[in-house]
């Protein structure tokens, strides 16, 4: 035991000796290392900014899509292509669904905004009556529009809070103001509590008005975009979806499955998708980022050959009073491994730093980002730093412990 901390002495004691090639040699090991952390953090980060928001939407929620999809990829509604399969009656007979709390069917379009002299382009939403209990969206000012308004296509508004202080930057209570969607007059009935990104739209930046008038006036459509069904507990849900595609094949006169003209998913389904495919790519950046762990220990091992040779005369005084070739060996294998941990431990530091740094301009940035650094990165990263120092500075080791000691002292 006390040969091993005089060895491990020795060895620091040698990687002191010339402090800045010592720094330079750990650069390598500490930007790997610092790369990987921040890869994995901010990358866990980013899922979770993306599933907060999914989950503050509802994981009791059902999403149904016009179009097929299936292992092949997403129906075609999320790539852009219109597709008309889902109608407005199709969400009322769902509706009356055993479970099924509530639906709320969406018609988007995007368009010229106007308030005054205040003019913008946005995305207005067509939804039905049941979107604040569906989506659990309050209304912070005013109230929202009722069922005779949807039916009747009356020109009502409900603005996201982003867009009303943008439409109206001079007044705190728009309640009764005219706004004009593609130049059709709207009166404003309320404003939305702001809620943040929820999934991939961001409802703060949108103008709610009922579907009928959203249909007739602004898109000249009769088809939907999508539907989200709120399901009364969570254990429900998997035989709902089933009865939701039952009512949909009914009506679609649809025999076969694999005929669908309709996607039906759940929050949960597309959460899980969605992690596994995050997953693997932050394993895939954390890769290509542990490449320059492999450039820093080819940094390592040819210092330490330069190393070697420079302690020649070292070496063989230290063999000539008796030290073994192992204890030469275990020297510079320390001292390899004492490069590397160090410069992991302060790659971990700065990876861990700049993560954080992340987190908070995030945060103030008022995203869900939460700061996650597992045990497990930083357990994995010391031991690769380690298993990096063994790797790359066992063969200097084994040239430096098979030196002669008399060559080894005549060495010049």
């Amino acid at each position: 035991m006390p040969s091993i901390f005089l060895t491990i002495k020795l060895a620091i004691r040698g990687l002191l000796v010339n402090k800045g090639r010592t720094l330079l040699t750990m650069l390598g090991i500490i930007i790997g290392i610092a790369s990987v952390i921040i890869i994995i953090s901010v990358g866990a980060g980013a899922q979770s900014l993306i599933t907060n928001s999914i989950r503050s939407i509802g994981t009791n929620l059902v999403g149904v899509l016009p179009g097929k999809g299936g292992d092949s990829g997403p129906p075609a509604a999320v790539l852009g292509i219109v597709i008309t399969t889902l109608t407005l009656d199709d969400a009322k007979a769902i509706e009356k669904l055993p479970g099924v709390e509530g639906v709320s069917a969406y018609s988007r379009g995007f368009g010229e905004m106007t308030a005054g002299n205040v003019q913008t382009e946005g995305t207005f939403s067509g939804i039905t009556a049941s979107y604040p209990s569906v989506e659990n969206h309050e209304v912070a000012l005013g109230r929202f529009f009722d069922v005779q308004e949807e039916q009747s296509a009356a020109r009502v508004a409900v603005l996201g809070d982003e867009l009303f202080r943008e439409l109206f930057p001079n007044t705190s209570n728009p309640l009764g103001e005219k706004i004009k969607i593609k130049n059709e007059a709207f009166t404003v009935i309320g404003v939305l509590a702001k809620k943040g990104q929820a999934g991939f739209s961001n409802p703060d930046q949108q103008v709610l008005i009922p579907i009928t008038a959203a249909q007739k006036l602004l898109l000249g459509i009769r088809h939907l975009g999508l539907m989200r069904i709120k399901i009364d507990r969570a254990e429900n849900i998997a035989p709902a979806m089933e009865q939701i595609r039952s009512t949909l094949r009914f009506r679609h006169d649809i025999k076969r499955p694999e005929d669908d003209d309709f996607t039906v998913t759940s929050l949960e389904q597309a959460l899980a998708i969605f992690t596994v495919v995050t997953d693997a790519l932050k394993l895939f950046l954390a890769c290509i980022a542990a490449i320059s762990l492999l450039v820093g220990g080819i940094g390592v091992m040819n210092i330490m050959l330069m190393t070697v040779k420079e302690r020649t005369r070292e070496i063989g005084l230290r063999k000539a009073i008796g030290a073994t070739p192992r204890q030469i060996q275990n020297q510079f294998v320390i001292e390899s491994m004492v490069l590397t941990g160090i410069g992991g431990l302060i790659g971990m530091s700065i990876g861990s730093l700049v993560a954080y740094l992340v987190a908070i301009v995030a945060k103030n940035l008022e995203y869900n980002w939460d700061f996650l650094i597992s045990a497990d990165s930083i357990v994995v990263s010391l031991s690769v730093s380690l298993i990096v120092g063994i790797l790359f500075g066992f063969y200097p080791a084994r040239k430096a412990s098979r030196l002669n000691p008399i060559e080894a002292l005549r060495y010049e």
